[in-house]
């Protein structure tokens, strides 16, 4: 890992997102859980963000881009690697896993949180020996043609791009960011697409009145990607 992270290395059997937030109180920014698994990039990052909790949560775009860009840098030449608003990350269409947030339940919106976790699973092997076609709109790293991307390297990636992510906040603002976010998302024709300060998602579909509002807090509550049955990203 780079120096400003501590990694803390758990057993297959164990919820990196779920540690994180257990110990972040007391481990602080930087600390970073992994699991070993062979079929799953999983991991987390404890975050220690210096705003109130109703902008604080935009650090999640800054996440997302930081692991978009980490599968990009192992992804085939032409291979999409796209987020369905706000935490799913497909590859050609293909969902291979997503993001998470988690804050203190205590949290008020007007202070900043205590801290900040960010997780991430991405399927890096299909496990299913299912026939070809039975999920198309599930994928996993190996059937994306990312040759020898597993855990390691995945997660060695995100960790790097999260930083180049951060100094872009730092140095250029989080307009900076939401353009990188922005630019990630799946298509949708015919409408406009920015980020209000509170990070919920504002849409604007041409020929139509007025604009949709998306509300990040709410998306957050709950991962479009993940299965809890099976513990890892949906089929």
């Amino acid at each position: 890992m780079p120096p400003p992270f501590t990694l803390v290395r758990l057993r297959e059997t164990r919820d990196a997102f779920a540690h994180a937030i257990g110990i972040a109180e007391e481990s602080g920014a930087g600390t970073l859980t992994y699991v070993g698994r062979f079929d799953l990039a999983e991991f987390a990052v404890v975050l220690e963000p210096g705003e109130p909790l109703c902008t604080a949560r935009r650090a999640f775009y800054a996440a997302m881009v930081a692991l978009t860009d980490a599968l990009r840098a192992y992804a085939p030449p032409n291979k999409q690697v796209a987020i369905d608003w706000p935490d799913a990350v497909r590859v050609d269409g293909g969902l291979v896993g997503g993001g998470r947030l988690g804050w203190p339940s205590s949290a008020k919106e007007d202070d900043p949180p205590r801290w900040l976790v960010f997780g991430a699973m991405i399927r890096t092997v299909a496990m299913t020996e299912a026939d070809a076609g039975v999920h198309p709109l599930a994928s996993a790293l190996d059937q994306e043609g990312f040759g020898e991307a597993g855990a390691v390297q995945i997660t060695e990636s995100f960790a790097r791009h999260l930083m180049l992510a951060t100094e872009t906040w730092q140095v250029d603002g989080f307009d900076a960011v939401a353009r990188e976010f922005l630019n990630r998302l799946t298509d949708e024709p015919q409408t406009s697409r920015a980020i209000a300060d509170n990070g919920d998602l504002l849409v604007r579909r041409v020929g139509a009145d007025g604009t949709e509002r998306r509300d990040l807090r709410k998306s957050l509550l709950s991962s479009s990607w993940l299965d809890p049955k099976l513990g890892g990203p949906r089929l």
